[in-house]
């Protein structure tokens, strides 16, 4: 036992002490967090088809799997490995993944499937992922965030086509029906294109002959710096297709302008943003560029000769509003909002002013009273008939007419003349009201004081007549309760003559009943010597004793103290007798 305790000892030493140094020493390889490893197997396995890149398990050449964080041990003479950053996607972002490995994609088709050859169909959301670089190429690009007040109108851009006038279904390339709402959005920039269009109350203004402008909705600036990025990122996207529009349009009479609505510095942002949860500098990044609205401006303007021959040319502005449920159907027929505008909009301006101004005479443009009758007939006209394209017309505001000078000034004149008589008219009026308001608060002084004093007169009748009510009340109540107390009286006098009578009545036959009792007892003995015996025999007791004494010599009463007998006195002596 002891010998093979040393043999198994020595075995231990000479071959488990190389391999621990060989395996320790020479293969192993640690992979940090945030890395992986790409491995290339140099000796053992099969040799790659022709076109395969990747090798497989039991293939020779870069492997497909990477391996992840941790320690790993590999024979350095059949493998090599490379340490690689992991792909980190950040918030806000995608992955945009081409593969270069896989089946190769049918005819027609440029969007792969994992598996296949080409360009992902769905994106990477944020977060870390571990592709073999030989394998996968990743693109990172913003997300789609769509701002407040904006809708996102989805363009397919693979599928087959779809048919004219009609919105593109799944499977379809085309506009698409379903528009985005505000929020964030990992779209696939290969798949989809995504416009965005100003929904709510925009305006068309007209200033004359100096053009006008079209003013959007501007961003609204939130706490979430990188969120307002993203959102600038994509309005910007947007105004670059607008330029484009426009220059290719270039007859249009557009071209776009930048309305800056939004804080565009770093201290800007940072003065509005709120004490309490502001986290740093490290938080809130300064902005390279300001914020602009997608706003452009318009070379046209509104000019037709009125009725009676004279150059009318108008400031006007016009809010129209594009609905959510319209945007897709708006941007499929019209194209983008500056193609809206100069296709729809501006042209039924124009036509609907000129046509409706022409009724008018240059005057009725001056005076109040036309011009509001135009302005209503103008906007009724535009509503009506911008509602057959969707676009729904609020208001069209006509702030100021251009009128010839040759008729404006006699115009403004008997104006300003009509309107100082007037004036002149109002004052006077308003001198009279002032001497009848006068009058009536004076009046007013003193039928208060009236008012007050027949107040108090009746006060004091009511008053007068409460105590006399009271004090008739009172002596009345008195008369009663004195009626009332001699009533009792003389219902007690009669309780007591009753009673009296009563208990004389009852004495006078009870002793009379006596009396014939008494004499209806005498009767019957015959006589009262008789019954004033029986009474004196009804009267004795039953324990009664008779003593017989014979008289002798001497005295009764001697012979009674002989007898025992007490001396008794002559009154007692005599009762004992009896």
């Amino acid at each position: 036992m002891r010998t093979a305790l040393k043999i198994l000892l020595v075995l231990v030493v000479v071959i488990g002490l190389p391999w621990f140094i060989w395996e320790w020493g020479f293969c192993r390889f640690y992979v940090e967090p945030n890395e992986m490893a790409v491995i290339t197997a140099k000796m053992i396995g099969d040799p790659l088809p022709p076109g395969q890149i990747l090798a497989k398990k039991g293939q020779r050449g870069i492997q497909e799997e990477v391996l992840g964080e941790g320690r790993h041990f590999l024979n350095p003479w059949l493998y090599d490995w490379e340490i690689r950053p992991v792909v980190m996607i950040p918030p806000g972002k995608v992955g945009i993944v081409t593969s270069k490995v896989g089946e190769d994609l049918p005819e027609g088709e440029f969007l792969a499937e994992r598996g296949q050859k080409g360009i992902w169909r769905n994106v990477l959301g944020p977060g870390k992922y571990r592709l073999n670089p030989a394998g996968y190429q990743i693109d990172i690009v913003d997300a789609i965030s769509i701002p407040i007040g904006y809708d996102g109108v989805v363009t397919s851009l693979s599928g087959t086509q779809t048919p004219p006038s009609e919105f593109a279904k799944k499977g379809e390339k085309g506009v698409r029906s379903d528009v985005l709402q505000p929020g964030l959005y990992f779209v696939n920039p290969r798949e989809y294109k995504v416009d965005v269009l100003e929904i709510g109350v925009n305006q068309v203004s007209l200033l004359g002959k100096g053009g006008g402008a079209v003013i959007t909705k501007a961003l609204q600036v939130s706490q979430n710096v990188a969120m307002d990025r993203l959102q600038q990122n994509v309005l910007q996207e947007q105004q670059a297709k607008r330029e484009d529009y426009i220059q290719k349009e270039s007859g249009s009479g557009m071209r776009l302008g930048r309305l800056l609505s939004a804080p565009s510095s770093y201290a800007e942002r940072k003065s509005k943003a709120p004490a309490a949860g502001y986290a740093g500098d490290k938080d809130m990044p300064m902005a390279a560029e300001p914020m602009p609205s997608l706003s452009f401006v318009l070379n046209q303007f509104v000019e037709f000769p009125s009725r009676d021959g004279f150059e009318i040319s108008l400031d006007m502005t016009v809010e129209f509003e594009l609905q959510p449920k319209d945007v897709a159907w708006i941007f499929r027929t019209y194209g983008d909002l500056p193609a809206a505008v100069d296709k729809v909009i501006m042209p039924q301006i124009l036509s609907v002013s000129r046509l409706k101004g022409s009724a008018y005479g240059a005057k009725d443009f001056i005076v109040g009273e036309g011009r509001e009758k135009f302005q209503a007939e103008l906007t009724e006209a535009l509503a009506a008939t911008l509602a057959e394209k969707r676009i729904r017309i609020h208001a069209a505001l006509i702030r100021h007419v251009n009128v010839p000078d040759q008729i404006l000034n006699p115009i403004q004149q008997a104006s300003l003349a009509q309107e100082q008589d007037l004036t002149n008219q109002e004052k006077q009026n308003t001198a009279k009201k002032q001497a009848e308001l006068n009058t009536e608060l004076s009046l007013i002084g003193q039928r208060r004081e009236q008012v007050a004093q027949e107040t108090e007169k009746i006060k004091a009748l009511i008053q007068a007549d409460q105590e006399k009510q009271v004090a008739e009340i009172q002596g009345d109540t008195m008369r009663q309760a004195a009626e009332i107390e001699k009533q009792t009286a003389a219902v007690n006098a009669e309780k007591i003559t009753t009673l009296g009578t009563a208990d004389a009545e009852v004495v006078r036959l009870v002793e009379g009943e006596r009396a014939k009792g008494q004499q209806l007892k005498v009767k019957a003995f015959g006589d009262a010597e008789a019954y004033n015996l029986w009474t004196f025999a009804a009267g004795l007791g039953d324990d009664l004793k008779i003593n017989i004494l014979h008289s002798g010599a001497g005295t009764l009463w001697t012979d009674l103290e002989k007898a025992g007998l007490p001396e008794l006195g002559a009154g007692q002596a005599l009762q004992q007798r009896k």
